[in-house]
């Protein structure tokens, strides 16, 4: 039977995400210097095309325009990032005023037009200058210089900002490292790495938690995790295990820690037993259990699935794959753990055309499972469906599909929310088309529409989309009437 939705509580805030260097452009701009991002995205261009991050949507420039186009869809809260390196533009030392400007006026015109804004400290765009000085996150050092900036940014913004998340997606960072970080090529074979990187944000995050708690009133803090529920591939205790096991790894590892204060027992033998665990120096677990966070933002985007791996001697340990062109099936492959699990495609979920599952209900189930674990209010800080949208001679964009994604996916949040969970926001990606991580500005998620290609980023027209209405009407009605 169809589950229709009622009205949604009053208060809830319903809103849309960007992140800084996605949507910004700018990049070397009124003080700004390169951020590791804009290295990535040079990379990016030369060897596969896709658009660097230096015009983006070039929301530096159209913020005014974009927060009325925001007010006119009926948006409650916008989340975004801030650069580290537009404000602080070496990392540590001086502070660029122009930087700080930029986001004053963004966060004074959001509230003028009655948007809360949920700040993002950190979204994977360290300054460049640090990764040049000591290797970035590789590096204990950016824990204090993380520590600097965050002070500064909650310090400037506390009277105008109650919702402070930390940093985006560690789980993500781990798995896609080269993209999120720039990792150089000497390092590249170290996988040990990638969980040192992690325990250095994971003492950052705590960092940061305590200062909201001592400088903002009122305030609340929390991460945002990329999440997928890890399904098994059959109903074999073997497969079963092995979702398990991917769970604690992938999902467990971090959740953990942030209401917890410690590593998942199950994923830290693991990680142990193959030489992968941080290096945890004295102090650093009391400094991560005093970091407690008030609450959780959740990335979500399609579940995946796990199947039984048995250690043979005849694989090898590897990190999940990417689809760089759009097409469905031309994923690079699946994460492989011998003896612990394989992730794999789920033969009954269909794909988008990068091959991410398109799973309404796995986020039903993933917000129920977290609440039921840590009993912490949650807010959904990405959900979108990527898609090859096209501009017509009239201006309009018509994306039936990402409606009929956005519409379940809400409708499933509701229901999670009818069995007890408590949720805060719900804010899709993207506000308006922006800068992919892996795939350019040809994969659009926005309402809004912005008008330039991977080779030229033109004048960055913007124009809405149908879902731009659809969001809006949905918006008035306060979520009522979507089915799942």
């Amino acid at each position: 039977m169809a589950y229709t939705t009622t009205a949604f509580p009053d208060g809830f805030l319903w809103g849309a995400s960007t992140s800084a260097y996605q949507v910004e452009g700018a990049a070397y701009e009124d003080g700004k210097k390169a951020s590791q991002q804009d290295i990535i995205n040079q990379n990016n261009y030369r060897e596969r095309g896709f658009a660097t991050a230096e015009v983006t949507s070039d929301h530096y420039h159209h913020f005014r325009e974009d927060v009325a186009l925001m007010a006119e869809m009926g948006l409650k809260t916008y989340r975004f990032s801030i650069a580290w390196s537009r404000v602080i533009p070496d990392g540590t030392g001086a502070v660029n005023p122009a930087g700080l400007k930029f986001y004053h006026d963004l966060i004074d015109e959001l509230i003028a037009h009655g948007i809360e804004p949920i700040v993002t400290l950190y979204h994977y765009d360290l300054p460049w200058a640090l990764v040049e000085r000591y290797g970035g996150w590789i590096s204990r050092q950016v824990v204090d210089d993380f520590e600097a900036y965050a002070r500064l940014i909650i310090t400037e913004f506390r009277d105008q900002v109650k919702y402070w998340t930390t940093i985006n997606e560690q789980s993500i960072i781990v798995q896609y490292w080269t993209q999120k970080c720039y990792i150089p090529e000497e390092h590249r074979d170290n996988n040990q790495l990638r969980y040192q990187i992690n325990h250095h944000m994971n003492l950052a995050h705590a960092i940061a938690c305590n200062l909201v708690h001592e400088l903002v009133p009122g305030g609340m803090v929390g991460s945002v995790i990329g999440y997928s529920p890890i399904y098994p591939l059959t109903s074999r205790a073997e497969d079963v295990m092995a979702a398990q096991n991917a769970h604690d790894l992938r999902n467990g590892y971090y959740l953990d820690i942030y209401f917890k204060g410690k590593y998942t027992d199950s994923a830290m033998a693991y990680l142990e037993r193959h030489g992968l665990a941080p290096k945890i120096e004295p102090g650093d677990m009391e400094l991560i259990a005093s970091g407690t966070s008030d609450m959780l933002g959740i990335n979500y985007y399609a579940s995946e699935c796990a199947k039984a791996c048995p250690d043979d001697g005849t694989r090898e340990m590897r990190w999940n794959g990417v689809n760089l062109t759009g097409k469905k099936g031309d994923i690079s492959g699946f994460e492989t753990h011998p003896g612990f699990y394989e992730m794999c495609k789920n033969p009954l979920l269909d794909t988008n055309d990068w091959d991410w599952a398109i799973d309404p209900i796995g986020l039903e189930y993933l917000l129920r499972d977290i609440w039921m674990r840590y009993g912490k209010p949650l807010m959904v800080c990405e959900n979108g469906l990527g898609a090859f949208d096209m501009l017509e001679a009239d201006g309009s964009v018509h994306d039936p599909y990402r409606i009929d994604y956005l519409g379940r996916h809400i409708a499933a949040m509701k229901r999670a929310m009818d069995y007890g969970v408590q949720m805060l926001a719900y804010c899709p990606w993207s506000a308006l088309d922006l800068l992919s991580t892996s795939n350019g500005v040809k994969k659009r998620y926005g309402f809004i529409y912005v008008d330039r290609t991977d080779d030229d980023p033109r004048e960055c027209r913007r124009y809405r989309k149908d879902s731009f209405a659809w969001y809006r009407d949905v918006i008035a009605r306060n979520g009522a009437g979507l089915t799942l």
